[in-house]
């Protein structure tokens, strides 16, 4: 029974129910998430794709919030910033950022967030195995469009792409796997803990 109510549920944030204030609250929320996480950023000298939080926030927030919201969010995200809202990594804005070298990571979050928020619904998050499972697909989308416009824009072939453009960030991809793959199926006990039997008098 306590499996069933869980999958009923749908994400973690509908647990406690849905409203279209907080469907629009989620979406900008997850906006702000993004950016704030973009702040967090390490440029490398050797690549002109800095090290930032962004994965960390469109993969956990995407599975939290679904597909539908996911999409909505990281678009927000990138329209804001590219009208100015300075909260591209860097505290940078403005459509400067389509000719730079990391804008395809932009498109990629949301495709990511589609595909994350999307495994969420079927229940992946549910389980560490499946976690990781829904953070390696969401990761391979990022990069299979952050990689083919980091390539284009510099003329690259394929091992210079993948030695800028993935090869230093794969530690900091592992260890955000795990964050995740511990916080949302521990999140998900919780729930499945609160929605149990109740004891009979």
């Amino acid at each position: 029974m306590r499996r069933e109510q869980s999958i009923q549920a749908g994400v973690l944030v509908d647990v406690a129910g849905q409203s279209l204030i907080k469907d629009a609250a989620l979406v900008v929320g997850f906006a702000g998430l993004i950016g704030l996480l973009a702040q967090i950023s390490i440029p490398l000298p050797f690549t002109p794709v800095p090290i930032t939080g962004q994965t960390l926030a469109v993969l956990l927030g995407a599975s939290l919030i679904g597909p539908v919201r996911g999409i909505l969010g990281s678009g927000l995200y990138l329209a804001l910033g590219l009208a100015g809202v300075p909260w591209f990594a860097g505290g940078n804005g403005g459509t400067g950022i389509i000719t730079a070298p990391s804008f395809g990571y932009l498109i990629g979050f949301i495709a990511a967030s589609m595909v994350v928020g999307a495994l969420a619904l079927r229940g992946f998050d549910r389980s560490a195995l499946g976690t990781v499972g829904e953070m390696v697909i969401g990761n391979i989308v990022i990069y299979a469009f952050g990689l083919s416009w980091l390539g284009f824009s510099l003329h690259l072939n394929i091992a210079q792409t993948v030695g800028l453009g993935a090869t230093p960030f794969l530690v900091g991809d592992l260890l955000k796997i795990v964050f995740a793959a511990t916080v949302l199926p521990g999140a998900w006990k919780v729930v499945d803990r609160m929605n149990g039997p109740k004891p009979q008098n």
